[in-house]
């Protein structure tokens, strides 16, 4: 079965490392019915880690592509990890979602790594929902979580919801959207709807005012009705937040604790309900100028945003489609590299390592396919007869560097070999054959980045790397001014033999005149 643009969801789950975005897409799929037992990540069963480095460490190093039903729609999740060192991860990530879900932890607030992921988000202009998890943990602070927010992300962060009790003894959450209170049973799952106490009303109806105000600033319509009845309808509500979200006018916030499966069931809802379809998102930007709506009349265009490689299967790439609809066995153009024709033998929606094959997939949807020859990350493909590239994945420059070395000069093939196919899944990872240093480079974004690598390398292709400084590049240059001449006389006979030379030498120095326009004798 395939989904129609407008009911298809692209979130991408983000967040600080630690802030629980695995268990909260582990909840996620439980709740949506996906999966009949929820794994965690301290036991390694989870179904976004799903390789062995990652349940061996017990935190995130790949993005993995999830997805689940609900309703009407099909919402595809992603979640990655949440260090620094994996920026490529999310970069890849952020430019096929249409919403992005950050993960704040109640105990420790809006840390480092929000703030950097953050300005990731601003540059893809990518509308955001705030979820803050761990609202169970007996150090939680809902209102410390939710001021750091706002005085660090500006005030267009608004408060859908807050926590009666957090704490240990945390299963009650007020929404004020809904004006409802929702108490959860000791396990977690679907809440019961109860009245707002009368204790609460104030502080829910001041919430709920807020974003009255919020959805009717984006609708004329509603702000007229806002004005004569006071008050907008849930169903009103939902269109302006809509309007508001998708403009990044506006950033809600959630409760959540997924550990206890508390809350994950109406952020799905709201997802489904609010957050933007592909088709609401901004055409996309094309190479050489134009754009691209995401719609399933035309052509098909098709964007890797991901390559892996598995044993036994080779390249797995993972694309979004940004038009047309895309059928197995299709054969598509790349229009980026080498232009060769392409054959999607078999089309597949993922849940981490698990594949489900399908006979087609719509425009904005994400989805899988294996054994391509000459595809890359970054490369678009079309229909025959089309020629479109979309603007590309701008990973971020590498931050340090090591020279390495194997145990052996015979060993350095097989070396090579081993880091070329993990660059080819990690573009964040630059190899480098300097020339000037006569060693063999490896760029990446962090000391963890490139230890992991080196794990991988040992684990998977049986070969040690030992990473060493990287040779100095000595150079010589002039550091002051020097001046001197030299004179030439030689009389042997016949004509003679003179000339005079002064030389001059200085450092180069910013707005210095071009040698090329001194004059010698007024030539």
């Amino acid at each position: 079965m395939s989904f129609d643009t407008r009911n298809i969801r692209n979130v991408v789950l983000l967040g600080h490392s630690g802030s629980g975005k695995t268990t909260f897409a582990e909840t996620m799929l439980y709740e949506a019915k996906a999966i009949s037992r929820r794994g965690t990540v301290e036991e390694g069963n989870t179904i976004s880690d799903y390789t062995s480095i990652e349940q061996e460490r017990g935190s995130s190093i790949f993005s993995t592509l999830l997805h689940a039903n609900w309703k009407n729609a099909k919402i595809n999740i992603i979640d990655t990890p949440g260090l620094d060192d994996f920026v490529g991860e999310i970069v890849a990530s952020l430019k096929v979602a249409d919403t992005a879900v950050m993960i704040l932890n109640a105990k420790q607030g809006v840390e480092v790594g929000t703030e950097i992921i953050w300005e990731y988000i601003e540059t893809f202009k990518t509308p955001a929902i705030f979820v803050v998890n761990q609202l169970d943990h007996e150090k939680a602070d809902f209102e410390t979580t939710l001021e750091q927010a706002r005085a660090r992300f500006g005030t267009k962060v608004i408060p859908v919801q807050y926590p009666v009790n957090q704490g240990k003894g945390f299963n009650a959450i007020i929404d004020a959207l809904r004006m409802v209170m929702y108490v959860f049973p000791s396990g977690g799952g679907k809440p019961e709807k109860k009245e707002i106490p009368a204790s609460e009303m104030d502080r829910a109806m001041e919430m709920h005012n807020a974003l009255v105000e919020a959805a009717a600033e984006n609708e004329e319509g509603l702000m007229e009705k806002f004005f004569e009845e006071g008050t907008l309808s849930e169903e009103d509500l939902t269109v302006g937040l809509r309007l508001a979200i998708a403009h990044q006018q506006i950033v809600p916030v959630f409760c959540c604790s997924a550990t206890q499966n508390m809350g994950s069931g109406r952020i799905m809802g709201f997802i489904n309900d609010v957050c933007p379809s592909p088709a609401d998102r901004p055409d996309a930007e094309l190479v050489g100028g134009g754009t691209l709506a995401c719609k399933s009349d035309g052509p098909a265009t098709v964007f890797i945003f991901k390559t892996i490689s598995e044993p036994k299967v080779g390249l797995v790439s993972y694309f979004k489609i940004y038009s047309g609809v895309l059928k197995a066995g299709d054969e598509l153009n790349n229009s980026s590299g080498n232009r060769s024709s392409e054959r999607f033998g078999q089309l597949y929606i993922a849940n981490g390592k698990n594949r489900d094959s399908v006979e087609e997939l719509r425009a904005g949807d994400i989805g899988v396919t294996v054994k391509l020859k000459n595809t890359h990350t970054n490369n678009t493909l079309n229909s025959k007869g089309t020629d479109r590239q979309i603007d590309p994945i701008h990973f971020p420059e590498s931050r340090i560097h090591v020279a390495i070395q194997p145990p052996s000069k015979n060993d350095m093939e097989k070396l090579m070999k081993a880091l070329i196919g993990i660059a080819e899944e990690d573009p964040t990872l630059v190899i480098e054959q300097s020339k000037t240093l006569k060693q063999t480079l490896l760029h990446g974004q962090g000391e963890l980045h490139l230890d992991i690598t080196r794990y991988r390398i040992e684990k998977v292709n049986d070969v040690t790397m030992e990473f060493l400084p990287p040779r100095i590049p000595y150079r010589e240059t002039i550091t002051k001014e020097a001046n001197t001449m030299y004179r030439h006389k030689k009389q042997t006979g016949g004509a003679g033999q003179f000339a005079e030379v002064h030389l001059r030498i200085e450092p180069y120095y910013e707005g210095m005149a071009d040698p090329a326009g001194l004059s010698v004798r007024n030539k």
